[in-house]
């Protein structure tokens, strides 16, 4: 089977280094600013960066409906830092005029680990994710306050949750994007080549 092309939103925020990553996870990545773009691709990172630029950028550039259709179809779909919060079915204090992709049962909370100067890293054991813990980077993160039924949590730190899966949505509060450990875009990768073959990861 040939590689999977994994598109980045690229409105927005850290895309270069997913670019990158994704490419070390034998995928085959692409910038994705237009529907047509979106169309072309078989999953798609949603990076970290602002998420209410991020969120009014998809709508201005047409991208919020088709993006909420093919999460909803089951397109796999990775959410960063500000993409885990696209991918919030719910935001605790959203801003004004601040929408969402949803995908994920679960209630997020912005900026909730400290603003940029309270940025840090931290080991995290990540479900899915074998050998060493991931070194999360933790910039203006989100955590996620709690989840519904239909989501796994697959990491905590410091009593957080800051990783979740529901079917072929994933999310991390952290950047593993940044640390050169390109583990948990390869269980991104894996997780869009199951979902070509018609299978669960």
């Amino acid at each position: 089977m040939t590689a999977p092309v994994i598109g980045v939103l690229a409105l927005q925020g850290d895309v270069r280094e997913h670019l990158v990553a994704l490419a070390a996870a034998d995928a085959v990545a692409r910038p994705v600013r237009r529907p047509e773009e979106l169309a072309e691709v078989d999953g798609l990172v949603i990076p970290g960066g602002e998420s209410t630029t991020i969120s009014k950028l998809a709508v201005l550039f047409g991208l919020m409906e088709p993006l909420r259709a093919r999460v909803r179809a089951g397109m796999p779909v990775y959410g960063t830092c500000a993409g885990m919060i696209m991918l919030a079915d719910k935001i605790l204090d959203p801003r004004s005029g601040q929408e969402t992709v949803g995908g994920i049962d679960m209630i997020v909370r912005r900026n909730a680990f400290g603003r940029q100067n309270e940025s840090f890293e931290a080991a995290v054991e990540v479900k899915g994710v074998s050998g060493e813990p991931v070194e999360g980077v933790f910039i203006r993160a989100p955590w996620v306050e709690s989840v519904g039924a239909s989501a796994e949590v697959l990491a905590e730190h410091g009593g957080h949750i800051v990783a979740v899966r529901q079917g072929n949505a994933l999310a991390t509060s952290f950047h593993p994007e940044l640390t050169g450990d390109h583990r948990v875009h390869r269980l991104f990768t894996d997780m869009v080549r199951a979902d070509r073959r018609g299978e669960s990861l």
